[in-house]
């Protein structure tokens, strides 16, 4: 999942307060399965053997989890649903076939919202069964009397409307508008919400599913898939490979698939209007791909498709194995945002292969990915490109600490989530900071060294959990022993356990960033913004230059920039969401229809998280975004709805009202 725009834009002036300390603490300048491609490794195939991780601190099971997997461990999964868009529900059965590890007398699973009608063991006698109370955000515990012999579970269930990892679309909020669309989010506990499982990442199962959907969509899972729709409008899907249950991922719709770029393991799903669009935008991913297994070892996953959501989705991206869920905001028509299929690649290995054991470790798979996502686009685009995204990605993390706070353990990259919502984790931290971790790491014992680690700690904990102590015995014992001095030099407590940014993080050095400086500089000093040198400007250099406007900023110097570079009609979301900052913290009257049209066209909380914040400080913008949130709201997906009626305090105004 690509990470997270922080949650508030700190006014320049206050920034100009923070930054000095902060810089100088970091450094920094700021479809049907095919045959395997040659050379991968079969997606059945073993794990390798080797060391395995120390258990997690939480004493071996998951703070976010009522299962009890050193008990009973679901091994394997096989679904059979019917999708009722009518309805807004799936009904269906689960079958969960069992490790029994120890004498256990039930099996417990994680639930939020299902109505369970019956439960079967071993296909034939009726189970006792008992659903806990209700813990907020966690849901209720599943709890199944087993029999001594009992190797299968069967459950009858159906999920509700509004449940939180689905959403589903009518015809109208689709780009074909003809048909339905369902989508699923599980991550990070809400898999329980259409799944009974054990919904902790640290428990692993292969999966089967039959998916019963209307004519003539088609559906497509984290599996391996069809590439067109079949007259009996029955699925059929198998993951053989063991997942994490927030890899669960099903998406349904008018949907058609492309090959991407001559690729024979590569291609995308999209509704018709966009499946063309996304198959040029994405042309790049065998490239991509080809670049990953040079650095870290084969792809183990047999296919890497993209499936592009509608607008509502809440992500960029989420790491579905062997099937990308992505927004239709990355395609720019230029292909300058498709670092995210780089990132949403790169969890191939680091997440999906090697997965944090359980959300306090939530860096092991988002601060590994952002540093691997930067060393496959630097070597497919080079190190200039990739040099301006660690720039980014640092201004990133200044202002992530400095809205958290400088000495809150929420900047330490081993979080405590225990008794929270795992969503409060969900910040740049795990993924900055911890990108800056791996790259300090690679900059002192040098990338030879440290690639050729990297590349046997994912072969040797290939489908397994890891814990932030397991990766650090790893770390010490194969790197860092046979290089005495270094562990004290890298400060290692100071970024795992230590608040903020370290005194030794690396510097970001980008020639084409300070050319941006010297234009900015310029058009401040007087020169007319038309004369500014942006023509071969990449879009990072804009996002650099908007970024580091002064506010306030007049009116006049507002449009004059608008007039210039018509940015408020930028087609690359990532320049717009940066200038329409700007526009609201200016009161920049004429953008206000851009922002209107920008926050009811999609619902990526990336993007509305920081607008509507931004919109509510003061009581007239709390007004107008509250306004826009009335139309906008049944168009978002239930974990923006859940961010953004936070912000705007929603319950409170409807009750006012």
């Amino acid at each position: 999942m690509p990470k997270p725009r922080s949650a508030i834009r700190w006014p320049a002036a206050t920034l100009a307060l923070l930054l000095p300390a902060l810089l100088a603490a970091c450094g920094a300048e700021r479809p049907a399965p095919i045959a395997e491609a040659p050379g991968a490794t079969s997606p059945s195939a073993a794990p390798a053997t080797g060391p395995t991780p120390a258990a997690p601190s939480t004493g071996g099971r998951d703070p976010h989890s009522f299962a009890r997997p050193d008990e009973v461990a679901v091994k394997h999964l096989d679904l059979d649903l019917t999708v009722d868009f009518a309805a807004q529900k799936l009904t269906g059965r689960a079958v969960l076939t069992l490790d029994r590890k120890r004498e256990a007398s039930e099996l417990v699973l994680d639930t939020n919202g299902l109505d369970i009608q019956r439960v079967r063991l071993d296909g034939a006698r009726e189970a006792t069964f008992q659903l806990g109370d209700e813990v907020p955000f966690l849901g209720r515990a599943l709890t199944i009397a087993l029999e001594p012999t009992t190797a299968r579970v069967e459950i009858d269930y159906s999920s509700r409307p509004g449940a939180g990892a689905l959403q589903w679309l009518t015809p109208a909020q689709t780009a074909g508008k003809r048909h339905p669309f369902l989508f699923t989010q599980s991550q990070a506990i809400l898999a329980r919400t259409w799944v009974p499982c054990q919904d902790s990442p640290g428990i692993r199962m292969t999966y089967s599913a039959k998916v019963r959907v209307p004519q003539p969509l088609l559906a497509v899972m984290s599996a391996e898939n069809p590439t067109a729709v079949n007259p009996e409008s029955v699925y059929r899907f198998a993951m053989t490979n063991p997942v994490p249950s927030y890899l669960l991922a099903l998406g349904v719709g008018e949907l058609e698939f492309r090959a991407l770029g001559g690729s024979a393991r590569a291609g995308v799903y999209a509704e018709p209007p966009v499946v063309e669009k996304a198959a040029w935008e994405f042309a790049d991913t065998e490239k991509m791909i080809a670049a990953a297994e040079a650095l870290y070892g084969p792809y183990r996953w047999g296919r890497y498709d993209l499936l592009v959501l509608p607008p509502s989705f809440p992500y960029g991206g989420m790491e579905n194995p062997r099937l990308t869920f992505a927004t239709p905001t990355v395609i720019a028509g230029d292909r300058s945002l498709v670092s995210l299929v780089a990132h949403e690649l790169a969890h191939s290995w680091s997440g999906n292969l090697v997965t944090n054991a359980t959300w306090n470790d939530f860096w092991l798979n988002e601060g590994f990915t952002t540093y691997f996502e930067s060393r496959i686009m630097e070597a497919v685009y080079g190190r200039e490109h990739s040099e301006m995204l660690a720039a980014l990605a640092h201004q990133d993390l200044v202002e992530a600490v400095a809205e958290i706070g400088p000495t809150s353990p929420d900047t330490h990259l081993r979080l405590n989530l225990a008794g929270r919502d795992p969503d409060e984790g969900v910040t740049t931290i795990p993924y900055d900071k911890g990108m800056f971790f791996l790259r300090l790491i690679e900059e002192t014992v040098g990338r030879e060294a440290w690639d050729v680690f990297l590349r046997g700690y994912f072969e040797t904990f290939a489908f397994q959990s890891m814990n932030t102590d397991g990766f650090l015995g790893y770390l010490r014992d194969k790197l860092l022993a046979s290089r005495p001095g270094t562990e004290e030099k890298l400060q290692i407590a100071a970024w795992v356990d230590g608040p903020g940014i370290p005194a030794n993080c690396p510097q970001v050095k980008s020639a084409a960033l300070a050319r941006v400086d010297a234009e900015r500089a310029a058009w401040l000093a007087g020169k007319p913004a038309k004369t500014l040198a942006t023509q071969d400007w990449a879009y990072q250099q804009w996002v650099h230059f908007l970024r580091n406007l002064p506010t306030p900023l007049d009116t006049a110097r507002m449009a004059e920039l608008d007039a210039a570079f018509r940015l408020s009609e930028s087609a690359n979301s990532e320049v717009l969401f940066a200038w329409l900052m700007h526009a609201v913290k200016n009161n920049y009257q004429p953008a206000r229809p851009a922002v209107e049209r920008f926050l009811l066209s999609m619902g990526r909380r990336k993007f509305l998280r920081p607008l509507y914040q931004e919109m509510a400080k003061t009581p007239e913008g709390l007004e107008w975004a509250r306004r826009v949130y009335t139309q906008a709201r049944p168009t978002y997906h239930p974990v923006s709805v859940n961010t953004i009626d936070q912000i705007l305090k929603w319950e409170e105004a409807a009750k006012a009202a």
